[in-house]
Parts: structure tokens; C-alpha cells; sequence
């Protein structure tokens, strides 16, 4: 059991401080409760009248002298520390530089009194108005609180704010704050996204704009978190932002200052979910990508192949002439790329689907890539008149007419969409299934195509731009199994291909 050494009660009795060899209690008294017991001879027992007495904090510190100044228990430490209690807070007054004694407090100087062996007196400042302010909110006086703060000098506000925080009062803290850093997380806290923009603002701080992000996104303040965003450099989150919100606009603004910024696997994505197939073709090249140019190239972009291999070709021979050499050219040696011809046709079939942008809400009609067959579709459209490849024009990709499964929808969502919202269904049926390979033809318009706000469906409409996806695969079995379904011709005719007898080196 341990020792009370010392007790320490304050001037209206009640509260009490017990300390004992390495610690010390604050309890709270109940004086009525105490003197209807003596008045009634109950509630009494060897341990006297338990229930009047309410412990309000433990401290693992030993008092060697102390006092109490309103609710605040003034204490020296046996690492000769002076320190007061208020409110479960401890509060470092100031450090010793020997053994000393608290002789008495003198509220009209503001000035606490030692003593040391040597009968030397020493003073130190604390405020009366601080423990004034403390000791009328621990007693719920807030009259007497507000009336207090205004005598409260200003360079120790923000230490009284650190009090009301920790008794709870974050809107009061907040208001008595003079500190940004403090104010700004205080405002979080509290949710008070006018006061938290306005210190973001002040401070410019990345940390911070990042911080009033994550709390606008949780309330729903989209505007706000754009704006957080953007001042953050987040890129990777203004990119999350636009794909959920079909902000066609923003995802060309983020792609565009991505470039310039050096984020260019985000630019990439940006430009690509827009069907921006030029931009994204010159970002591979930009970054030094050139076989993924060339891939990209070949799967989206077939028309722009030889242009692509060219670089390659320029590029490789700095390092081995013979490799770059042996770049095939599907233009070139159409017989070691089966279907080519069809590929470069899909693409100029599959460009009025690429230019126009569908709302947000056509995203559960649109067929998944993995549904639809472009060549065969281009093939259909071919035999029924709906469309005419025209090699002659400029790139080989200047369309008839707009045809195609998603072409038809958004000519239908456009018209519904100046009356009531999009409510069409796509009829897939219509699609005349077809085998090929994933190399022989440009993919389908991209799933995040559709992903965009209905304001841009009518200008969208206008604009002419490529746009492609890689096909998506739902599993690792999907993909495996599409693999053991290709068909491979056997018997390629190599007649035309030269190949050198010489091995490759490294010369």
C-alpha cells in the first residue's frame, strides 16, 4: 500500500492533491456530501466517506513542495522542474538549475516565489490571467472565461488554446489560436473547411493542401478538392477526381501539364482515356519508349507503324546496325502480318466511334470490348454499303460515314439527352461475330470512353480524335484461354523476306 507523504488542499476544499514516494492523485470532494455524512452519522467507515471523493488524474511525478492557485496544483519535481496540474494538462513553468522550494504565490506581481537552502528567494512569471482562465472553464464558468481572455496576454494564447483542445473545446481553441499551424489543425478537426482554405491559402503548403483534400473529398466539396488538389501537384488524385467525375476537360488539362511536369505516366493515362492516340503515341516516343511506340503503334495506330519503325530503326543501329535492320515492316512484308490490310481498315471504321465522347450514364450500355469483333464488324458495314475505305485521304483516316455499334448509340444519346436523361440500350446482337487474332486489328473504342460528363456530348461529337483500349482480361484464366483459342497459320509465305546469314553481334 503506498504512503501518503503529503496533502495539499486547495482554498475552497475542493480539490485535493495526495502525494506520495513517486506519485501523485488530484481528487475531486463532494463538501456537501461530506457534511450530510457528519450531520447524519451515515455513510461513515474506517475509511472514512469514500463516495465524496472523485480521482481525477495519476501522475507518475514526486512533489516535493507544492500549492494551489485556484483549480491549478503548483508543484516542484524531483527533477527540479516547476510545473502546475490543471485539467489533466501538465504545464512546465521552468527548469531549475538546482534544488528548490515553493515559498508562496503573489497574484498582483504575476509571480511565483522559491527558496533554496541557502535562503536565497528567487521569482518567476506566471500569469494570473492564464490560471484564472484555466480554473473558470475547468469549473464550466464560461462568462467568467470570456470576460478573463481578453487580459490574457497574446504570445500566450495559443498555449491556453492547447488547454481548451484538450478539455474538448476545439471551436473555442480555434477562435483563441493565434497560432496558423495550430488553427489549421484545428479547423480540420472540426470541420471547418472556410477557415482551414484560407490558412492553406496563407501557407501554400503542399502538406496542408493534401490534408484539406482528404476532409472536402469525405464531405463531398468536389470543387474544393480540385482546387486542393491541383495546388497539392497531385496528380495521381486529379486524375482518380476526373475519371469519377467525367470531367472530360479536366483529364485534357491534366494530360497536357503532366507533359510539362514530368508525370508522364499520368499524362499517358489522361490522354489515353480521352482516345488522344496521337498524344499518347508521342509520349512513348518523348520518354525514349520506342518498342512500345511501335506496339502501341501496331495495335492502335497501324497507319503510323513505319513512321514509328523508322525511329526505331534509327535508334538501334547506335547500338547494333544489323538488329535494326532486321525491323520488319508490316506495310512492307504484309505476309509476316496476317490481316494487316483489314487492321488499317478497322482503324478508319472505327474513327467516328473514337471521336465522340458518350456521358457517364451510356456506361452499362456500351458492349465490352471482349463482346465485340471490329474487323467482322467493319466487314458488315463494308457489304451493306455503310462504309468505304478511302486510302487516298489524308492518313488514310477520313471515314464515309459514321457507322459502327457505339457511332449509332451516341447519335441516339445526343438527341435524348436535349430531352431527358440517356436511357437507351445497345442491341449487341447486331454485331456479326467474327475470329481473329489480338494483333490483327485495332482494339475497340476505350471502356473509360464513355466515362465523361453529359456537357461534353454534343461538342464531343464534332471533334475528331483516335481513341483505343487495350482489351481487358477479367482473370488470368480469361487470358490463358484466349491464348489456347488462337489460330496460327502454319504456312506464311517467306518468299519476299531477306534474311542475312550473318548472325547478329554486337559490333
Amino acid at each position: 500500500m503506498r504512503c501518503c507523504r503529503h496533502v495539499f488542499w486547495n482554498e475552497a476544499g475542493t480539490l485535493v492533491c495526495l502525494a506520495t514516494e513517486d506519485s501523485y492523485f488530484i481528487l475531486k470532494v463532494d463538501i456537501a456530501m461530506i457534511q450530510n455524512a457528519l450531520a447524519t452519522k451515515q455513510q461513515l467507515s474506517e475509511d472514512g466517506i469514500e463516495e465524496a471523493f472523485d480521482v481525477l488524474g495519476e501522475v507518475n511525478e514526486l512533489v516535493r513542495t507544492g500549492l494551489w492557485v485556484g483549480d491549478c496544483f503548483i508543484y516542484t519535481n524531483s527533477v527540479n522542474r516547476i510545473n502546475y496540474y490543471v485539467g489533466g494538462e501538465i504545464v512546465t513553468v521552468s527548469h531549475l538549475d538546482r534544488t528548490m522550494y515553493l515559498l508562496g504565490y503573489v497574484p498582483k506581481d504575476n509571480r511565483l516565489y522559491l527558496g533554496d537552502k541557502e535562503l536565497n528567494v528567487t521569482s518567476y512569471a506566471l500569469l494570473l490571467s492564464v490560471l484564472e482562465y484555466q480554473t473558470a472553464v475547468m469549473r464550466r464558468d464560461f462568462d467568467t472565461a470570456d470576460r478573463v481572455l481578453p487580459t490574457i496576454p497574446k504570445e500566450h494564447r495559443t498555449r491556453v488554446a492547447h488547454f481548451l483542445e484538450m478539455q474538448g473545446f476545439r471551436q473555442q481553441a480555434l477562435q483563441v489560436s493565434i497560432d496558423p499551424e495550430h488553427r489549421f489543425e484545428l479547423a480540420l478537426k472540426i470541420g471547418d473547411l472556410d477557415t482551414a482554405l484560407a490558412l492553406a491559402r496563407e501557407s501554400d503548403s503542399p502538406q496542408k493542401w493534401s490534408q484539406l483534400a482528404s476532409i472536402a473529398t469525405s464531405k463531398n466539396k468536389f470543387d474544393l478538392v480540385k482546387e486542393c488538389l491541383t495546388n497539392a501537384n497531385d496528380y495521381g488524385g486529379l486524375l482518380l477526381l476526373a475519371t469519377s467525375s467525367g470531367d472530360a476537360d479536366m483529364l485534357r488539362n491534366l494530360g497536357e501539364n503532366g507533359v510539362t511536369q514530368g508525370k508522364f505516366n499520368i499524362s499517358f493515362l489522361s490522354m489515353f482515356l480521352l482516345g488522344d492516340l496521337e498524344k499518347c503515341l508521342e509520349i512513348l516516343i518523348q520518354t525514349n519508349r520506342i518498342p512500345e511506340a511501335a506496339f502501341f503503334a501496331r495495335t492502335y495506330m497501324p497507319n503510323k507503324i513505319s513512321y514509328v519503325l523508322d525511329i526505331w530503326r534509327t535508334e538501334l543501329a547506335k547500338i547494333n546496325e544489323k538488329a535494326g535492320q532486321s525491323l520488319a515492316d508490316p506495310q512492307q512484308y504484309e505476309n509476316l502480318f496476317p490481316g494487316f490490310y483489314d487492321s488499317v481498315k478497322t482503324q478508319q471504321f472505327l474513327l467516328p466511334e473514337r471521336s465522340t465522347l458518350l456521358p457517364a450514364s451510356a456506361a452499362t450500355t456500351v458492349p465490352l470490348n471482349m463482346d465485340r469483333t471490329p474487323v467482322a464488324e467493319m466487314k458488315q458495314a463494308e457489304n451493306e454499303g455503310r462504309f468505304d475505305y478511302n486510302p487516298s485521304s489524308a492518313d488514310g483516316l477520313v471515314a464515309s460515314t459514321s457507322s459502327g455499334v457505339l457511332a449509332d448509340l451516341s447519335t441516339s444519346l445526343i438527341k435524348q439527352s436535349k430531352e431527358t436523361s440517356v436511357t437507351s440500350t445497345v442491341d449487341s446482337s447486331s454485331v456479326e461475330a467474327g475470329t481473329t487474332t489480338a494483333s490483327s486489328h485495332p482494339s475497340t473504342i476505350p471502356a473509360a470512353a464513355v466515362v465523361v460528363g453529359e456537357s461534353h456530348v454534343s461538342s464531343a461529337a464534332s471533334n475528331v480524335s483516335s481513341a483505343a483500349h487495350v482489351k481487358r482480361k477479367s482473370s488470368l484464366e480469361d487470358f490463358e484461354s484466349e491464348i489456347e483459342a488462337l489460330n496460327l497459320d502454319d504456312n506464311i509465305d517467306t518468299s519476299d523476306v531477306n534474311i542475312d546469314d550473318v548472325e547478329l553481334s554486337d559490333d
